[in-house]
């Protein structure tokens, strides 16, 4: 996060915490690289129970993500084709709600096909991600301008805490359907 000249200490809390969710961002980020790194389509498109959220190709070839009515454990595991999709999803969301017009709907943002294509569009995401928190200031973090969604009426600094916590939780859900992927029965 920006401070008041290239060598500045840091002159308020904010500035601490701001700093704070930049490392934490990278330390998520690292961790979902390493998830990330090597994964294949084959793995993406497994599927971990009979049951699970997934994507499905339409007919015009685009991928499309299944949306839960509820989050119960009933559900079953999703996939990590759908885990990657989950991450772009909310993750455009975010940064077009915050950064661009907000006109980005769920039903508009489509998984990529394939693992290579999904590290690409999750990478530029990331790189686009990181030159917002580095440009955003004291008062950014403390504003409620660019807080609109997934809520409102909140520092625009608990929307970088939350992406933070969300993309860390989905790097260790694809790191977990990782290893059930690599232990999983073959016949």
């Amino acid at each position: 996060m920006r401070r008041d000249g290239p060598d500045a200490a840091p002159s308020s809390m904010a500035s601490e915490v701001g700093g704070c969710l930049l490392r934490q961002f990278e330390i998520a980020w690292q961790l979902t690289s390493f998830h990330l790194d090597g994964l294949s389509t084959e793995e993406c498109l497994w599927r971990p129970a009979d049951q699970g959220l997934h994507v499905r190709q339409t007919p015009d070839g685009q991928w499309r993500a299944d949306w839960p009515e509820h989050e119960g454990y009933d559900l079953g595991p999703p996939s990590i084709a759908w885990l990657t999709w989950h991450l772009g999803f909310w993750w455009s969301m975010v940064l077009d709600h915050a950064f661009g017009d907000g006109a980005l709907a769920r039903e508009n943002v489509t998984w990529p096909g394939n693992a290579d294509d999904v590290r690409a569009w999750l990478g530029r995401l990331q790189g686009q991600w990181r030159a917002a928190l580095e440009q955003a200031t004291d008062d950014d973090l403390r504003s409620t301008r660019r807080t609109r969604w997934p809520f409102q009426d909140r520092p625009f600094g608990d929307v970088v805490a939350w992406a933070n916590v969300e993309l860390t939780k989905n790097a260790a859900e694809i790191g977990y359907a990782r290893f059930l992927y690599a232990r999983r029965p073959r016949s």
